[in-house]
């Protein structure tokens, strides 16, 4: 049996013959490593990454209105609830007044309240729902769009922010964000050492 070289996996893998490996649907940074042009390499992290950032469990805290979406289906949010002043909901109906620190299942077994301590949407400027990569990808470089973040400090929020990482630890009746947030700080980090290269509008 022949042994495939790396470049031969390399160009099996684009042509989607030979599947890379995932852990729960999110490639690692290891599997990048054949591709040998940075700003390449680079584009392809950060289209793992947007495979983490399309997922509603990011979606849902992320629309481009003031309205959150909840479940997998991404459905506005029962009851309704709009993004209100600081994005904790309006007054008299805070994110806080149903949400908590932490995750609580229903009483019936089914299903879950999501918590974490804050409790929140992200600012508008940072809306992705319709988005595409290109787009995400550009907003989360840009000062102004991103919560006025170095390049340094979004890693380090996707990689150990506590409300980035419930999305892999969301409750009960919700799909978890694929891979692991430890997976997608490596992914966001190695997309950053390679020059933060955006897919193409």
């Amino acid at each position: 049996m022949k042994t495939l070289s790396i470049l031969s996996i390399a160009a099996l893998l684009s042509a989607g013959v030979v599947q890379a490996e995932t852990v729960n649907g999110l490639r690692t940074v290891d599997e990048f490593d054949s591709i040998a042009d940075d700003a390449k390499r680079s584009v392809a992290l950060f289209e793992e990454m947007f495979v983490v950032i399309e997922s509603p469990r990011c979606l849902n805290c992320h629309p481009v209105n003031n309205v959150p979406l909840q479940g997998d289906m991404m459905q506005p949010h029962q009851p309704p609830v709009v993004r209100g002043v600081g994005d904790f909901g309006a007054t008299g109906m805070r994110c806080s007044t149903c949400h908590g620190s932490e995750n609580v299942s229903f009483t019936t077994g089914q299903g879950s309240i999501p918590g974490h301590e804050p409790w929140q949407l992200a600012p508008i400027e940072m809306g992705w729902v319709g988005l595409t990569a290109a787009q995400v990808c550009e907003q989360l470089k840009d000062p102004e769009r991103n919560g006025d973040r170095t390049l340094a400090e979004l890693h380090e929020h996707n990689a150990e922010d506590g409300l980035v990482g419930w999305g892999w630890e969301p409750g009960e009746g919700r799909t978890p964000a694929p891979g692991s947030q430890e997976i997608f700080g490596q992914l966001t980090q190695a997309w950053i050492e390679t020059g933060a290269a955006c897919p193409q509008m």
